[in-house]
């Protein structure tokens, strides 16, 4: 009888990552808008969005070496979601700044909590042989979450000018929604572990030295490559310097969500037949293209081309990138594999977008965008040497 690779629970953990990401994208766009309608600086912004995204990957490791530890996943993943869900509404509600540095973090917190052991739960339903397939349309329905969800956001304030409040409790709808659905995942994995091993904020750094030697090799690479990729912002931020409107901008940002979300399932289908680690260093080279040629780029149709290929370089990084760190894990420490990843990776991302703005407000955008683009082919030639060391 031929295997089903899109399991009930695959399909359910990939919807509630749209309905997440419905809710989570609708507000995207107007996050800094409404932000500054409430007195915040864009000092105070920086910082609440840099310690948000700190809590969010510093907790990826801590609760993914505690789900490994319990022998447990869904709880991790309802709680985080339901974290997610309920601060969307808080936002809106209460506007002190205190307590928007509490909503806002609450939000990443339940990133941190879930992520591990969502992840867990797509690598613990499938075979290696199938691992691009399923990752790749998680990614799928997740990013289409995040096309969605600004479309809504457009739509609204249309016919809603800058009633950004109520754009914060109708978030919380989709956000509902996902946690609902989590209610109809089961847990496989059984709970031998418990209370038989103490886990502390930072144990998980210590899977660094039971791991085995390609998976470290995979992560020094793709933190490597984290640090040299700034955040999508900057790209948006090109198309205000070529004297793009608001509404244009998200529309490219909305095609780029579009086609990353619609190529992910098949990329990741390819990826399993041709190899993850083929489909990888692609990806990162197609990244090099777009970094290299988005300064010189100009016109509607070419730059639209780039957000497009900017589309099929993400959908061949992201779930690629998961099911060969839980290929190279053991089944038991799976959600510690990814927590350990995802946990740096966070941090380095911040580190890449720190270096990228000093790039460009000390040299240039152009000078930025090449160094990055210089930066990632390095990675890319690493990342050809150990793949072909070791198939």
């Amino acid at each position: 009888m031929k295997q089903k690779i899109i399991t009930r629970t695959i399909l359910l953990v990939s919807l509630v990552s749209l309905f997440t990401d419905i809710a989570s994208e609708m507000l995207y766009p107007v996050m800094p808008v409404y932000l500054r309608s409430i007195g915040f600086s864009v000092l105070l912004i920086g910082i609440l969005e840099g310690l948000a995204e700190a809590t969010a990957g510093l907790s990826k490791g801590y609760f993914g070496n505690l789900s490994d530890t319990l022998g447990k996943r869904v709880p991790f993943v309802r709680i985080g979601y339901a974290l997610s869900a309920v601060s969307k509404p808080l936002m809106a509600i209460f506007i002190q700044p205190l307590w928007i540095f509490f909503a806002r973090t609450l939000d990443r917190l339940g990133k941190g909590v879930r992520t591990s052991a969502r992840d867990a739960i797509l690598s613990d339903e499938t075979t290696p042989e199938h691992k691009g397939r399923v990752f790749g349309f998680h990614r799928s329905m997740d990013t289409l979450g995040a096309a969605i969800g600004p479309v809504m956001a457009l739509i609204f304030l249309a016919l809603f000018p800058k009633q950004y409040k109520w754009l914060f409790i109708i978030a919380f709808l989709p956000g509902v929604m996902a946690v609902l659905l989590t209610f109809l995942v089961r847990d496989k994995a059984k709970g031998q572990h418990l209370a038989k091993k103490s886990v502390s904020f930072f144990t998980y750094l210590k899977y660094w030295n039971i791991a085995n030697a390609n998976y470290k090799k995979l992560v020094i690479g793709l933190l490597a490559f984290t640090l040299f990729n700034s955040s999508d912002a900057f790209l948006l931020l090109v198309l205000k310097e070529k004297d793009f409107s608001d509404v244009a901008m998200i529309g490219f940002y909305i095609f780029y969500n579009l086609c990353y979300a619609l190529l992910s399932y098949p990329v990741g289908i390819l990826a399993d037949k041709i190899g993850l680690k083929r489909v990888l260093v692609a990806g990162m080279l197609l990244f090099v293209v777009v970094y290299g040629a988005i300064s010189f780029a100009s016109g509607i149709v070419f730059l639209g081309f780039i957000f497009g290929v900017y589309g099929i370089y993400a959908s061949a990084t992201e779930g690629v990138s998961k099911a060969l760190i839980t290929n190279l894990s053991d089944k038991s420490d799976t959600a510690t594999a990814i927590g350990f990843y995802s946990s740096f990776s966070s941090v380095f991302a911040l580190l890449a977008s720190s270096l990228g703005g000093f790039i460009w407000f000390t040299f240039s955008p152009k000078a930025m965008f090449l160094v990055s683009a210089v930066s990632v082919l390095l990675v890319v030639i690493y990342f050809t040497v150990i793949f072909r060391r070791k198939k």
